[in-house]
């Protein structure tokens, strides 16, 4: 990472060595053994030396790193609250913590502890100051049209999608599923920008990236693992039609007043708006302002601050709030505000 230009990445997803201090062999009830993680590179000699790692790749990471990038780093309870103290040390900010909730977890075999069932992700900004990639819009979409949580509920990497050695075991033995870097690359880049993943393993931030149509570096040092991600990679084709990936962030759209339609037509004055529930009606007045009777008193102002005051909120989205009658059905105004924003690009 030192040797790439310094600030030429746009997002880093990492997931480095867990250092899971894994003592003796894992059985299950029939005495099968389990395939944990015993790889020699998840292996430190001490705490002390794990830190020592964590620092030197996350500095190279800043180095890497554009100023207005995000990194991602993903662990367990083993390690990912001594990298996330690190990460503040370096100067990074710290935007979410992201619970991977999986639905389909190995179970606690020994009975001993609650089964770890989660991973945890930290998101974080080159600093305070970033003024980072967040594609909320996105997000919205991809849960049903709701914010999208910090706990994600997903699958571990399993059947078709897990790759296999020629005697059918794993291949890798921490892949993780295409679903989780898709949200990941989705949320903080825009398509054509940099994905670097230093700890590149199967190769499955590449094999997504490629797909969005975002460039990649993997860096990887066991021989056998970049092979296999080659390979992989190889057989990915990119999204044919690039128009299915822009994304339109609300905030750059053209902001368009509330008594503009009112001056186009797409509302006559006198026009009974209604809250979400019917309870409460507000009429719409030839400037673009609203007047409303209420058990609160009566109210005139912007849909915003009629529907903030009859509802005795600090605020409102009156473009939501607010609804019109359209043949039997209640439909936001919103729509009317999409519908000219259509006409006017």
């Amino acid at each position: 990472m030192r040797d790439l230009p310094a600030g030429s990445v746009d997002m880093i997803f990492a997931d480095p060595p867990y250092n899971m201090q894994l003592g003796g062999d894992l059985t299950r009830p029939d005495n099968s053994r389990v395939d944990g993680v015993d790889d020699a590179w998840d292996k430190f000699d001490d705490l002390k030396a794990y830190d020592s790692f964590t620092r030197e790749w996350l500095s190279a990471a800043r180095h890497a790193l554009s100023d207005d990038g995000t990194l991602w780093v993903i662990g367990s309870y083993h390690n990912i609250y001594r990298v996330g103290s690190l990460l503040q040390e370096l100067g990074f900010w710290i935007l979410n913590d992201v619970i991977w909730r999986k639905s389909n977890p190995m179970p606690n075999f020994r009975g001993r502890r609650f089964t770890n069932a989660h991973e945890t992700l930290i998101w974080a900004a080159k600093s305070e100051r970033t003024r980072y990639v967040f594609n909320y819009e996105s997000m919205k979409s991809l849960n049903d049209d709701l914010q999208m949580r910090s706990d994600w509920l997903i699958p571990i990497c399993s059947g078709q999608e897990r790759l296999r050695d020629k005697e059918g075991q794993k291949a890798h033995s921490t892949q993780k599923p295409e679903a989780l870097l898709h949200r990941v690359v989705m949320a903080s880049t825009k398509p054509g920008q940099l994905v670097l993943d230093p700890f590149f393993g199967s190769g499955t931030t590449g094999a997504v990236a490629k797909r969005l149509r975002r460039r990649w570096i993997g860096i990887e040092r066991e021989e056998g693992y970049a092979k296999l991600a080659r390979k992989r990679i190889d057989r990915v084709e990119p999204l044919a039609d690039p128009e299915l990936l822009e994304i339109k962030q609300k905030r750059a759209e053209p902001r368009i007043p509330f008594g503009w339609l009112v001056e186009r037509g797409l509302l006559e004055p006198g026009t009974v708006l209604y809250d979400p529930n019917r309870r409460l009606t507000a009429k719409v007045r030839a400037d673009g302002t609203l007047v409303c009777s209420s058990p609160q008193g009566d109210h005139h102002g912007s849909i915003h601050k009629v529907g903030a005051a009859v509802q005795g909120a600090t605020a409102c989205n009156g473009w939501t709030f607010w609804h019109l009658n359209v043949e039997g059905r209640s439909v936001p105004i919103d729509v009317l505000r999409q519908k000219l924003r259509a006409e006017l690009n």
